[in-house]
């Protein structure tokens, strides 16, 4: 027990127990701020892939109910500090709480739990600013918007210049496939290494991707684009409560003279209008960077992202000017050496 004050008790959830992962899925069913990271597979699936553990807490009232959660993840690196994040590996996440007693005895117990740990810091990817946190804005903004249904109906949705590059890609013979099998994970794994590489930043663990698949189950999948049988582009998604969130996706360096992603994300709009979703949540990226443009030429409006920490700042932004130089080595090294390198970096960014 971490916490039991004159209002809510808090507690770690055990999450191995199905019970218990049915009885935190309800509650964040329920409440409209919460997505994908605040399911209990997401912090489950980090830890599977990663080896980051999970120190979900749930805050119960008197009668037991649940009136919040903050899915927290113990992230450790030699080369970044220790931190406990919500969530994990996430861009989003942060304290679902139904009333102010929860956020508070929430964020209390995860600073308690920080200390007790030897962790610098927490933070919080979302949700309400605990009173006497740091706040940090103005870095981030999300890119949300209704789904139109039907294909029509979605091609007139794409600002016209934007719309245009989506018909030629249309027009290049690609190749389009979906699902969840152990060759899509495959091709989703080598367009996505090399997308990163490109970036300056190292790969996740491969095994983060096949835990996420197993854990949400039909919940995510991956889309892959193919140009002249090689792949070209590739996305793993998750579907929430009628929204579908594109998330680790990427192209290899003929992705932008094929149009592959831009097929890649008209296609996945249109399987997720056919499986029932009603919104695109674009995800995050940093203000002025080559992402945020391209969302907004997408039609999508930016929203400043909130976040929130207890602690020491944790510098994990690979443009920043402390990782600068590194990020353009990063570059430069051959696709197999980052490969090798990368998961045991990345998974300590958290």
């Amino acid at each position: 027990m971490l916490a039991n004050l004159a209002g809510p008790t808090v507690r770690i959830a055990d999450l191995a127990d199905p019970a218990e992962r049915r009885r935190i899925d309800d509650f964040v069913r329920g409440q409209a701020e919460c997505g994908p990271f605040h399911r209990p597979g997401w912090s489950r699936g980090v830890e599977a892939g990663t080896g980051q553990p999970a120190h979900y807490l749930v805050a119960e009232r008197g009668d037991g109910t649940i009136s919040g959660v903050l899915p927290l993840s113990r992230i450790g690196s030699p080369i970044f500090g220790t931190a406990l994040v919500s969530a994990g590996f996430g861009v989003g996440g942060g304290i679902a709480a139904m009333d102010e007693e929860a956020i508070q005895a929430l964020a209390d117990a995860a600073w308690a739990a920080a200390q007790a740990q030897g962790c610098a810091s927490v933070e919080l990817r979302g949700g309400p600013v605990p009173s006497r946190w740091q706040k940090e804005e103005g870095v981030y903004a999300g890119f949300a918007r209704a789904l139109p249904k039907g294909d029509e109906a979605i091609l007139k949705a794409i600002p016209r210049k934007q719309r245009a590059e989506v018909r030629r890609a249309m027009g290049l013979g690609l190749e389009v496939r979906s699902g969840r099998s152990p060759e899509l994970v495959d091709l989703h794994y080598r367009v996505y290494a090399e997308s990163v590489r490109n970036l300056g930043t190292p790969v996740f663990p491969r095994s983060l991707f096949r835990a996420m698949l197993e854990e949400f189950g039909e919940d995510a999948d991956i889309l892959v684009v193919l140009g002249q049988g090689r792949p070209t582009a590739a996305v793993l998604s998750f579907y929430d409560k009628g929204t579908v969130f594109p998330y680790w996706g990427g192209g290899t360096r003929d992705a932008r003279r094929l149009r592959a992603n831009d097929l890649m994300y008209f296609a996945l709009m249109r399987q997720a209008s056919e499986r029932g979703c009603a919104r695109f949540d674009f995800g995050r990226s940093k203000v002025g960077t080559g992402a945020f443009a391209f969302k907004k030429n997408w039609g999508f409006t930016p929203e400043p992202l909130t976040y929130a920490r207890q602690g020491a700042h944790r510098d994990i932004n690979p443009l920043s000017p402390k990782h600068r130089m590194v990020t353009s080595l990063w570059q430069r090294l051959p696709l197999g050496v980052a490969n090798r390198l990368g998961p045991f970096i990345a998974k300590g960014l958290g």
